[in-house]
């Protein structure tokens, strides 16, 4: 989450620079192949069987190529405030996919930290702003990115039992770069604007971006999913507006306002709550009395 939070002032750099669809399908390009990489470096490098690549297709469908499109035409019709505020929606919109396809059991206590990281999203997103503007076309399209990638979530945690969910997010990241690709050029955007990452900073950049954020971060996730859960892993995504805010302070000079801290009091609350690590110290308790 951390790197996660910090790429987002590392995206506003290199926007500035280059055209996002084209940055994007280059990124997630870069991270597939890193990914790929490391699985060979550590041994759980293989190709999938004729089965896998059609699960891996389809989670490449939801996690990149539609979460990434509808995100990208949607920051573009929206605000940041209403896109923040319906992003931050994925753990609640997750927890109830997990419990209709997975019959995941979330106790009450838990849905309470969900809805309070939710509050703290919105706080933190309204803060310093004019609050929430009308609801746009630009709504509905951030909502079925979010939504899109949290039916991937759901999907992830399905993936055959012997195929590492690490490497999963290589082929994924490829596929997905390769699709966002097309797209870009079949707007017309200028590919030859990606010339400009060979400048030191830009390329420090992009560096920190597609590999330590995109490759490393998915991986770390990926894994996360297949071994704990998607309601247990998305209610941690609150934390990306902590970090992404406290990234916009450090790299881009922001200011952190009141409403930003009462926010991410809600946020850690919520996390600490959601994950069950309150319902964990309850029972332990219990079992002790």
């Amino acid at each position: 989450m951390a790197v996660w939070g910090f790429n987002l002032s590392a995206l506003v750099v290199l926007v500035k620079s280059i055209d996002p669809i084209i940055l994007t399908s280059a990124r997630i390009f870069t991270a597939g192949i890193a990914v790929l990489i490391v699985a060979k470096i550590m041994g759980f490098f293989r190709l999938p069987s004729k089965s896998e690549w059609k699960t891996i297709g389809l989670i490449t469908i939801f996690n990149v190529a539609f979460h990434h499109t509808f995100l990208a035409i949607g920051l573009t019709k929206t605000s940041g405030v209403n896109a923040g505020i319906i992003l931050g929606a994925a753990p609640l919109v997750t927890m109830v996919l997990s419990i209709v396809f997975l019959r995941d059991q979330v106790t009450r206590l838990r849905t309470i930290g969900f809805v309070l990281g939710f509050i703290g999203i919105i706080i933190t997103s309204v803060a310093g702003t004019g609050g929430i503007s009308a609801i746009s076309l630009g709504d509905g399209y951030i909502f079925l990115s979010m939504f899109f990638q949290a039916i991937s979530f759901i999907l992830i945690s399905k993936l055959n039992p012997s195929f590492d969910p690490r490497l999963l997010t290589g082929y994924m990241l490829i596929l997905g770069s390769i699709f966002i690709f097309i797209v870009a050029v079949g707007v017309e955007q200028n590919v030859s604007q990606l010339g400009q990452l060979f400048s030191m900073k830009l390329g420090m950049v992009f560096l920190f971006s597609a590999i330590i954020a995109t490759a490393f971060g998915h991986m770390i996730y990926n894994y996360a999913i297949r071994n704990v859960g998607p309601t247990e892993t998305t209610i941690f995504v609150n934390l990306n507006t902590m970090f992404a805010i406290l990234g916009a302070a450090l790299f881009l000079g922001e200011p952190i306002l009141m409403k930003h801290y009462t926010g991410l009091g809600f946020i850690i609350i919520g996390v600490f709550i959601g994950s069950g690590t309150l319902d964990y110290i309850l029972r332990k308790r219990r079992r002790r009395a």
